[in-house]
């Protein structure tokens, strides 16, 4: 079992930023491909975005693109949510997964992923 610890989330008004973290004390984090969810009372998991090992390639759900940004820097241990202009319908339980099916991987559905971390609360104000 992996362990994914999420930090970050919190209450800002719209059009502000949060930054989200999700760190793991696994050595082979590098060899993970690491995504982002959400969930909005009564939806279905979200995908917001996902970046390969290497940090080469990132891809996004529409409702996010060019809003947020996914990185990872693996000499930490760390994957990384950036959050901008963020909007009312933005609120939502946000979670990090990892996948270890390597860069081949690039599904957006939240039960494909391996290991997932607990949620963090993201709420944006009107």
């Amino acid at each position: 079992q992996v362990q994914l610890v999420v930090s970050g989330g919190g209450l800002v008004q719209a059009g502000g930023s949060l930054r989200l973290s999700c760190t793991t004390p696994e050595r082979t984090f590098s060899s993970f491909v690491m995504g982002w969810f959400r969930q909005a009372p009564g939806k279905d998991h979200e995908f917001v975005g996902a970046i390969r090992r290497s940090a080469d390639t990132t891809y996004y759900g529409d409702s996010v693109k060019g809003r947020f940004t996914v990185s990872r820097d693996n000499a930490k241990n760390t994957a990384y949510l950036q959050m901008n202009n963020l909007k009312p319908a933005d609120t939502a339980v946000y979670y990090c997964a990892a996948a270890t099916w390597g860069d081949g991987f690039q599904s957006t559905s939240f039960d494909e992923f391996d290991f997932w971390g607990q949620g963090t609360q993201v709420t944006v104000l009107s």
